[in-house]
C-alpha cells in the first residue's frame, strides 16, 4: 500500500482562508488588506487573525503605513512562504493522484 503524503499538508496553510490568502498573494505578489477581505469574502477580524498566523509561521510579510492620511496594510509572500506553497501543492497533487 502507498503512503499519502499528508504530513507535507501544511496545517499553517490548509485552513481555506490562508490557502486564498497564499493562492492570491502566488498571483499578484502583493495585496493590500481590504483587496484580501474583498477576495476572500472575509471579516476584518477573521482575515487579521489568519494573517497573524501566516506572519508568524514566516510565511508573509506584513507592512503597515500611509496612503495619505489612510491607514495601508499591505501583505506579501516571504521566501519561506513560496517555498512552504510550493511543498504544499505538490503533497495535495500527490493526495489527488492517489485517488486516482
Amino acid at each position: 500500500m502507498t503512503q499519502l503524503a499528508i504530513e507535507d499538508l501544511d496545517d499553517v496553510i490548509h485552513g481555506r482562508v490562508r490557502l486564498g490568502v497564499m493562492a492570491h498573494l502566488v498571483r499578484v505578489e502583493i495585496a493590500d488588506f481590504n483587496e484580501l477581505k474583498s477576495v476572500l469574502k472575509a471579516t476584518q477580524g477573521n482575515l487579521s487573525m489568519h494573517l497573524r498566523k501566516l506572519e508568524e509561521a514566516g510565511y508573509v510579510e506584513i507592512e503597515k503605513g500611509y496612503l495619505g492620511r489612510r491607514p495601508r496594510t499591505r501583505v506579501r509572500l516571504t521566501v519561506k512562504g513560496r517555498k512552504a506553497f510550493a511543498t504544499y501543492l505538490d503533497a495535495l497533487a500527490q493526495l489527488l493522484e492517489h485517488l486516482r
